[in-house]
């Protein structure tokens, strides 16, 4: 399929040629009929993509702390190469479209395949010829609204959100500051509610397209137009002003308070300047709201990723039932959006939409994109050909993440894994650029895709923890040899059934365990295989600080506790040598950043104990340090970049947590020529479940 993209290190958008999106128990897919163009916003998009890189940083200072914590905790390379990969990335365009439902997920309530709907959500309503959308931002279309009007439902409920905050309702005045697309849209709908509307913006075309609807078009023009409001407002100023100008400059917000009555609103719906003077607002003590996006529910997971609704007694107008309203006016014929479309092109002419909002010549408002009546047949993205030889094993690699494609696909090729034959991720296009950049010969729609793909022998799976177990199970089943990055599973149940396929298959698996690869562990067993007394390990990590809104904080993935502190348990076991035969955790931490405290417990079958203690702090005094006391011997790791055997350094280097050394040893499992320790893993992922688990029941 078709989908429009702005690369983020900048150039021209791009139309690509990407695998359908598959979708979560939430979501829905959707096949596109027609989407809009917002020019400011989209303009906006495009002009931080190809701004420098000093810009961005300035543009997101955001991401510029998650770079530094990023270093601290794992070193000026790793950082790097996390920068290069978001460099790398791409951002979907579009965000208000309609389309016909072709799929709907498990999860999913009130919506069928085959009906119009209109959808929304930054990066997901896209701009592109299918669409996987949170069900609760998909609203039902009425019969009487055509598609191309049902697109602009999510753009208006911006406008109308913001209108909401106001408070206002008939036969209230209200001041629309910049007449572009947003500020069209919260005029009309302020007149569908039955208020008095004057529009303020230096651009003719949008007041003549603002008069056109009834809306009284004021030119800027100071103290003049100050004075006609209060004309029009006999005298008191304006209920409510929304400010839906695109400026980052402090303009439209300090010039709002002069158009006010007293103790009106004045709601920031557009993205501007910060007012400069406080003065002007305490005078007439004016209440200052910000409108965030469509409404309750943006940027919360639990309703766009969970599906989460709140209840309409709670919250009545939540972004989704904004859409409806919109959806309802259009039907009502209270609401025209039609005559706002200037432009109107085609999926494969999209080049020329955007050619035009970078060249502004001619006036635009709304930009149209049609797309196809029929789609056309599902088929994999095939960038380069298969090999002559097809007896060659290949992979196939399911998730494409910043860890994935910059950590252990590089593990693999030094390895000596020398066929890719496939990449899937969630949303296409991050598996067709991994595909162009990592040599895949093709990149497919879904992790279905690659299990039963002929020419796979060895699937990786690296994708968000809660699909990891069927993932392991269906490839296990089908033949392939397995790489599971960790956690293998979320519950001992799930570890039960991927053990179960595993015994069954005759094929190889391994987890993520990398540690037990690294030079200074391996140093460090030569050390302890002499020592035949009970060990101890304390094991501490300062694993530093999740960023907000990374999916690790999603409760369905397991949590920190369960994703990260699988890692160290299986690393003391893997020192010890013995089996695990009791588990026990204690949690703490702030709960917002995904149980980022634990400490963990262990007993092992020859009486050694290890202690673990996983916490969020920043890695100051390095991210990792193991101690371990075996009979007369004590042993320091520190931070994989050394060890030290009762004072003596054994090895030290550059830090290296075994990623490669672990590809290598599968490789050579996969040949036949070595085992992995895949029931040493096995017992790892059940102890630290169980650890889990009674930490939470505490």
């Amino acid at each position: 399929m078709k989908q429009v993209v702005q690369p983020v290190s900048g150039g021209p958008v791009e139309m690509l040629d990407v695998p359908r999106p598959t979708i979560s128990p939430t979501e829905v897919l959707v096949r596109t009929v027609a989407s809009v163009i917002s020019p400011g916003t989209e303009r906006a998009v495009t002009a931080l993509a190809r701004s420098s890189l000093l810009a961005k940083a300035r543009a997101r200072p955001d991401l510029v702390r998650q770079v530094v914590r990023k270093a601290q905790a794992d070193g000026i390379p790793a950082a790097t190469r996390a920068v290069r990969g978001r460099l790398a990335g791409d951002v979907p365009l579009g965000c208000s479209a309609a389309g016909l439902v072709t799929e709907v997920g498990t999860a999913v309530d009130g919506i069928a395949v085959g009906q119009l709907v209109a959808t929304g959500g930054a990066g997901k309503a896209n701009h592109a010829e299918f669409q996987a959308v949170p069900g609760l931002l998909c609203a039902l279309v009425p019969d009487s609204v055509a598609p191309e009007d049902a697109a602009f439902a999510t753009l208006a409920s911006i406008p109308l959100h913001g209108l909401r905050l106001s408070g206002v309702g008939p036969g209230s005045k209200v001041v629309v500051l910049g007449l572009g697309l947003v500020g069209q849209l919260a005029a009309r709908v302020a007149m569908a509610s039955g208020c008095d509307v004057a529009g303020i913006d230096p651009n003719g075309f949008a007041r003549e397209t603002a008069a056109r609807a009834g809306i009284l078009a004021l030119d800027e023009s100071g103290d003049s137009t100050t004075d006609q409001v209060l004309s029009w407002s006999r005298g008191r100023g304006a209920d409510a002003v929304l400010v839906c100008a695109a400026d980052k400059s402090s303009g439209p917000m300090s010039r709002a308070p002069a158009l006010c009555r007293d103790r009106a609103t004045v709601v920031m719906v557009g993205d501007v300047g910060m007012p400069t003077r406080r003065t002007p607002f305490y005078e007439r003590e004016i209440s200052l709201l910000f409108a965030r996006s469509y409404g309750p529910g943006r940027y919360e997971p639990s309703y766009e990723a969970w599906g989460v609704d709140y209840p309409a007694g709670q919250v009545r107008w939540t972004e989704g039932r904004n859409q409806e309203a919109v959806l309802d006016l259009l039907a009502a014929g209270r609401l025209r959006v039609s005559d706002l479309i200037t432009q109107s092109f085609g999926i494969d002419r999209v080049d020329e939409a955007f050619r035009l909002l970078e060249e502004r010549t001619e006036p635009c408002l709304a930009i149209r994109l049609t797309y196809p009546a029929a789609a056309g047949p599902e088929a994999p993205v095939r960038l380069k050909p298969s090999p002559a030889d097809p007896s060659v094993p290949g992979v196939g690699w399911i998730g494409a993440g910043a860890f994935s494609t910059g950590t252990l696909l590089p593990a693999f090729r030094d390895a000596g894994f020398e066929r890719f034959v496939a990449v899937a991720t969630a949303s296409g296009v991050s598996a067709r650029r991994a595909a162009e950049r990592h040599g895949f010969e093709k990149a497919v729609s879904g992790a279905t895709a690659i299990i039963d793909d002929p020419d796979v022998s060895l699937v990786v799976i690296a994708t968000p923890h809660d699909v990891h177990s069927e993932l392991a199970s269906q490839a296990l089943t089908a033949g392939r040899d397995v790489w599971c990055e960790k956690p293998l599973g979320l519950t001992c149940t799930a570890i039960d059934e991927v053990e179960k396929a595993w015994r069954g298959s005759g094929r190889q698996l391994t987890l993520g365990f990398n540690r037990r690869w690294a030079p200074a562990v391996q140093a460090a067993q030569r050390v302890l295989a002499q020592v035949q007394t009970p060990k101890l390990v304390v094991y501490r990590i300062a694993a530093g600080q999740v960023p907000d809104g990374h999916w690790y904080l999603d409760r369905r993935q397991g949590g920190r506790s369960l994703g990260e502190v699988c890692h160290f348990v299986d690393l003391a076991q893997a020192l010890v040598g013995a089996e695990i035969e009791d588990a026990v955790g204690v949690l703490g931490g702030d709960a917002s950043q995904g149980e980022d405290g634990m400490v963990a417990a262990l007993r092992f079958a020859d009486g050694s104990v290890a202690s673990i203690a996983y916490g969020s702090a920043p890695p100051t005094a390095g991210k990792e340090r193991i101690e371990v006391l075996a009979g007369s011997h004590q042993l320091i790791i520190d931070d994989f970049r050394s060890i030290t055997v009762d004072g003596r350094t054994l090895w030290k280097g550059r830090p290296d947590k075994g990623h490669r050394a672990h590809a290598a040893a599968f490789r050579q499992a996969v040949q036949g020529n070595t085992g992995m320790p895949t029931e040493a893993m096995l017992g790892t992922m059940r102890a630290t479940i169980q650890a889990v688990d009674r930490a939470r029941a505490s």
